[in-house]
């Protein structure tokens, strides 16, 4: 009778902390429970509940949850969500919070990370772990082709690659541009001065001087048979295809450092490595992906769910995080600990996430992103142009923006922000 008395009396004295729900995903979700435990330590009236979800279904369990009014206090969300959210209202900007927290130190961030956070002036979402994409490539083969330095321009890219082909033969290629992959030719669009979509995002600036540039790059790959024409579903396996020597570029992202590692046998560990992303004229932008903490408006405990931002944001907790996942810091201060300052492979983000940029801040962009790979699909077999391929994307660009434009002029007829 005693023993379901204390047991009672301790489950009544767990329910009176503050609980804090927070929703995370994929395998990053099974590893930040590890880190929970330290944080109730350090915070003992609050609890978090955390609950895992796939990946696949998020996006749409969190919509179904804001219509719902059952959103957590907090979550991780991709980058590319946030400016849905903000267009929702789901989301609280986090200013407040940022200019109250004791060494919350904004600018250790690399700008163009934290800056995918910051939709109208207004922080909304706090940086998680960031992802990048630059080339891997094969260093024994490009010495065999008489490659000694990295490329840092698209000129250069070119020179390299052409070398390569020529040193390896018909049957082979110098780079893989997988054809169900958008990010390849996005990563080359978007280091362009011109902006992908123009008039505050109202339509498509896809044919502008800079998009064709870039479509131009990318076509010229295909026609001069440096890269093959194929998806990756046509590849057996990238990694044994990136040893067999069948290309001997690839740009992806940092989760293949270890795949890598795992995948190439022990002989060929030395024949590899990572390079920033050449630009047209010198060392280039690339993508700034990955996800980002957000505090949804339903919540109810705020203060309490900006807390856990706040500690899962502190450079040593963001390196353990490395640490147990592999995920890129997107602050740079956990750049300086040995396990990330003594990895070649890694040397390589650390300085493309200088470079690192968010993509357009519209809801409708994961959309138009999507058409851009069918778009590069069709120029990369030779049933587009260029010219004819940045026409038909700003049409199609502009018919999802369609609704976006309208919702604008009405609030500016309004004369709301």
């Amino acid at each position: 009778m005693f023993l379901l008395f204390f047991m009672v009396a301790c489950s009544h004295e767990a329910d009176d902390r503050e609980v804090v729900t927070f929703w995370a995903m994929g395998y990053e979700a099974e590893v930040v429970a590890q880190l929970i435990p330290e944080f109730e330590r350090r915070n003992p009236g609050i609890r978090v509940d955390l609950q895992q979800l796939p990946w696949l279904s998020a996006h749409e369990k969190l919509l179904t949850a804001f219509a719902g009014e059952s959103l957590p206090d907090v979550s991780p969300i991709g980058n590319t969500w946030i400016p849905e959210f903000v267009a929702l209202g789901a989301l609280d900007p986090l200013d407040g919070e940022i200019a109250a927290t004791r060494d919350f130190d904004v600018a250790d961030y690399f700008p163009g990370v934290w800056d995918s956070g910051v939709v109208d002036g207004k922080v909304h979402a706090v940086p998680w772990y960031v992802e990048t994409r630059l080339p891997f490539y094969r260093t024994d083969l490009l010495a065999k082709a008489g490659v000694s330095t990295q490329p840092r321009s698209w000129n250069e890219w070119l020179a390299a690659m052409t070398a390569v082909k020529r040193e390896v033969g018909p049957d082979r290629y110098a780079i893989l541009l997988p054809l169900n992959e958008f990010e390849p030719l996005l990563s080359l669009a978007i280091q362009q001065p011109e902006p992908l979509l123009r008039d505050g995002g109202r339509y498509g600036n896809f044919r502008s001087a800079s998009f064709k540039r870039a479509l131009g790059f990318y076509k010229e790959m295909f026609d001069r048979k440096l890269a093959p024409v194929v998806t990756n579903n046509q590849i057996s396996n990238v990694w044994d295809e990136f040893g067999k020597g069948f290309y001997s570029y690839y740009i992806s992202g940092p989760w293949n450092i270890a795949k890598f590692k795992e995948r190439l046998p022990p002989a060929q560990q030395g024949d590899w490595m990572t390079m920033p992303l050449p630009g047209p004229d010198g060392p280039g932008a690339s993508l700034a992906n990955g996800t980002s903490f957000v505090v949804f408006g339903q919540s109810r405990h705020k203060a309490a769910a900006w807390k856990l931002i706040a500690y899962l944001s502190t450079p040593q907790i963001q390196a353990q995080f490395h640490a147990l996942t592999g995920d890129l810091p997107p602050r740079r201060s956990p750049w300086r600990t040995p396990a990330l300052a003594n990895d070649p492979y890694a040397k390589a983000f650390r300085e493309q996430l200088e470079r690192a940029v968010p993509t357009p801040k519209v809801p409708e962009w994961e959309r138009i992103a999507q058409e851009m790979r069918v778009i590069g699909e069709e120029v990369a077999n030779g049933r587009m142009d260029v010219d004819q391929a940045a026409a038909e994307l700003d049409r199609r660009a502009d018919r999802f923006l369609e609704k976006r434009r309208w919702m604008l002029d009405q609030a500016a007829e309004a004369g709301a922000p």
